[in-house]
């Protein structure tokens, strides 16, 4: 599958921040990927150079085969993007503010533009001053996605929504992606990007922790939980392909979070002394999202991050 966004050793440095420290990212064309992280971790920094708002200090990237840094106004012919600070002209009315940005893209803008606003419940007549944050939101959303571009980047695009119209919004973006075209999507609400993603991509202080597909991340990543006859039993390291990724003990319980989990451990660790039960379930992208956010992940893979090539 080809890529929509090619991302190779991005840095951005400011003065007394490291905001991006060596990003490595291969978007393909035609799904929905995410970018999770806490505030700071550099999500919205990346954003703005894909976009061509900023130039990174070094790397570079491709997105939709344009060098944003080079060729920003033809990116932006093919980029939607709606940021989560909104900036729109307040003085417009809902309708007015569709037929002015009409004049920049084809013919069908305005058709699919009323199409969404109706669907979206907003007054035409309306002046965007008057309207809730929600309504505000629904607006940068239908102007984004009017112009049919064959990237949408989405930072904090549900923040303001009520739940009716983020689910069906959510939905329409995996419908866009069915068509070929390519999410990107950005935000706090992790059991939505569970919903929709393909694949995800976490950041923290700057750098990838983890990025692969949803599937491959739900199929490989599992919590097994131990119980122990006396909490000093000592734990025999897991045999390879298991990896450690994180663990915490409580009492007669070890909670592990382990890569590449298979049968053979179970009955290697059920036949050593001092086992009483084994638990396995498949994680969840919060449970690894906390796992990386708090750094648990390094600690326990030598400070090596855990990252697939997403295909």
């Amino acid at each position: 599958m080809s890529s929509c966004i090619s991302v190779q050793g991005i840095e951005m440095h400011f003065r007394g921040c490291d905001a991006l420290q060596g990003i490595d990212l291969q978007v393909p064309a035609g799904s929905v990927f995410a970018l999770l992280g806490e505030n700071g971790a550099g999500k919205t920094t990346l954003i703005r150079i894909l976009t061509g708002f900023q130039k990174p200090t070094r790397g570079q990237c491709l997105v939709c085969g344009i060098d944003p840094a080079q060729d920003a106004l033809e990116l932006r012919r093919k980029v939607g993007y709606v940021s989560d600070q909104l900036a729109l002209y307040d003085w417009m009315r809902v309708g007015e503010i569709g037929w002015f940005a009409a004049a920049f893209f084809d013919d069908a803008f305005a058709d699919r533009y009323r199409e969404l606003i109706a669907r979206y419940e907003l007054p035409e007549s309306r002046k965007i001053r008057h309207l809730s944050k929600g309504q505000r939101a629904k607006v940068a959303l239908a102007l984004a996605v009017s112009q049919d571009p064959e990237l949408l980047i989405l930072d904090e695009p549900t923040s303001g929504l009520d739940p009716l119209v983020r689910r069906e919004f959510l939905e329409s973006m995996v419908d866009r992606a069915a068509t070929g075209r390519t999410v990107l999507l950005s935000s706090h609400q992790i059991s939505e990007v569970e919903r929709v993603a393909d694949s995800v991509a976490i950041l923290r202080a700057g750098r990838v922790r983890l990025v692969d597909s949803l599937t491959e991340l739900k199929e490989s990543i599992a919590i097994v939980t131990l119980t122990l006859d006396d909490p000093l039993v000592t734990v025999p390291t897991l045999s390879s392909p298991a990896e450690l990724l994180s663990e915490q003990n409580e009492g007669r319980q070890r909670r592990w979070m382990v890569r590449g989990w298979q049968t053979q451990h179970a009955h290697e660790l059920e036949s050593r002394p001092g086992v009483l039960s084994i638990r396995t379930r498949a994680a969840s992208l919060e449970e690894l999202f906390i796992a990386c956010t708090r750094g648990i992940v390094e600690q326990h893979a030598e400070s090596e991050p855990l990252v697939a090539t997403v295909e």
